[in-house]
This record gives structure tokens, sequence and C-alpha cells, in this order.
């Protein structure tokens, strides 16, 4: 499978959820047209934005409302159901077998340094390779993947941390478990940036006839 058509299904894998979730949280129709219309009488510019935000929902509603209706039929389906209950056991097996403060400062550790080093790697990574020349695009999406999951895994961690541990109420621990996540997320940007530099540098191979 090639790179475009993977971030293809890996868009539509993402718009699915997103999609049913924003069609529950849609607020009233007669509200929406109420605040397009008034943003549509401060002039023409206004109105042709009006009309461009109208046409974009006229075609998102339909995708809304069979995703909404597809989610509506997997979620009665029973095997959908015993699937998703054979995914989620055994993580939440081993939440319970794991569950106290040493593994939320564990998890809490890891998360800092996924953050760090993503976001280093993001930023003055990026921009190393950019001066020469050499940026990947490639590369730059899955960094950035990874920050993303590493502050939503941070969060998580933290609020539920906060809900079945004493992790959250220690200062010396969450101080502790930061400085940590910080140095080894800053060496392990110093191990990436320095490997793609050397790989940025390398001359390419001749190809062979």
């Amino acid at each position: 499978m090639s790179i475009n058509r993977f971030v293809l299904a890996a868009s539509l894998l993402l718009l699915f959820p997103m999609v049913v979730m924003s069609q529950e949280a849609e607020p009233a129709g007669g509200e929406v047209d109420h605040a397009a219309e008034g943003h549509a009488e401060h002039g023409g510019h206004s109105h042709s934005a009006g009309d461009f935000v109208n046409q974009v929902g006229e075609h998102i509603e339909p995708i809304q409302e069979k995703a909404s209706e597809f989610a509506h039929q997997v979620d009665q389906d029973e095997r959908a159901q015993e699937i998703s209950a054979g995914i989620l056991q055994p993580i939440y097996q081993l939440a319970e077998s794991f569950e106290g403060t040493p593994f939320y400062w564990s998890a809490f550790t890891l998360m800092v340094i996924g953050v760090v080093s993503y976001l280093l790697q993001l930023v003055l990574g990026k921009l190393a390779l950019l001066m020469k020349g050499k940026i990947n695009l490639t590369e730059t999406l899955s960094d950035a993947v990874g920050l993303v999951i590493s502050v939503v895994g941070l969060v998580l961690t933290t609020q539920a941390a906060a809900q079945n541990s004493t992790f959250t109420n220690s200062p010396a621990l969450v101080l502790s478990g930061a400085a940590i996540g910080a140095v080894v997320g800053f060496v392990m940007y110093r191990w990436g940036q320095d490997l793609e530099l050397r790989a940025a540098a390398a001359k390419p191979e001749p190809v062979k006839k």
C-alpha cells in the first residue's frame, strides 16, 4: 500500500468517529441557520462566506446521517458487541493488575518522554533539516502523530491517576516524573535528530543497471 493510500485510509478512519460525535453534539438546526443569517447581513463578503458554509454543510449532512445510522447499527449488532468486549477485556484486566501509584507514575513519565521528544523533533529537528533543504514530509507527519498520541496519553493518564491513585496528590512524584521524562525525552530527541541528519547527509547510492 502506498503512503498516499495509507494516509487516505487513516483519514477516513479518523473522520468516521468525528462525524458521529459531531452529529450527537450538533445544536438545533434553527439556531445555526439564524446565526448564519445574522452574519450574512453584514455585507456581500459575509453573504458569500455564509453561502459557502451552507454548501459545505449540505454535503456533510448526508455523510453525518449515514455515519450516525451505521454507528447505530454497529452498536446494536451482537457480533460487534462481542468483538468490542474481547478487545476491552484484556485491557481492563491489565489495568487492574497494574493499578496503583507506581504504575501511574511510570505511565506519566513515559507520556512526558513522548511529548518532549516529539515536540522538540517537530520544532527543532525539522528546522535543522529545513535549513539543509532535506525536510521529509513523511517523517514530519509521523512525528506529528506521535506528538498527538503522547499528549492524549498524558491527559488520559493524569485523569486516571487523579481518580484511582494518590499520584497527583504528591508534588514529589509529579515533579520527579516530569523531570525524568523531560531529560529522557531530550536525549531521545537528540538521538533521533542525529539519525535524521546523518541520513540527510548520506549520499544516495547509484542505481544499478
